[in-house]
């Protein structure tokens, strides 16, 4: 198993993961992520303002990768 770390970087802050979670492979890692990712996208959307929400995702041996999703409401 190895651990993965979800860091989360929103409009320039970073939220780092001190804990992580244990998965059997990156496809599990990446699964979590986007879970994750599509919970942030909701309270984004529900509070209604541009933002962009970035999750690095890393192990012992550095990033391994990241997802990203930008909010921007377009004026017309």
């Amino acid at each position: 198993m190895t651990r993965y770390f979800f860091d989360i970087r929103k409009d320039g802050y970073l939220i780092p993961d001190e804990e992580g979670l244990d998965f059997n492979d990156i496809r599990s890692a990446k699964l979590e992520a986007a879970h994750t990712l599509a919970d942030l996208a909701r309270d984004v959307a529900r509070a209604g303002k541009d933002e962009d929400l970035t999750i690095d995702v890393r192990t012992s041996r550095g990033v391994t990768f990241s997802v990203s999703l930008t909010f921007r409401q377009q004026t017309h």
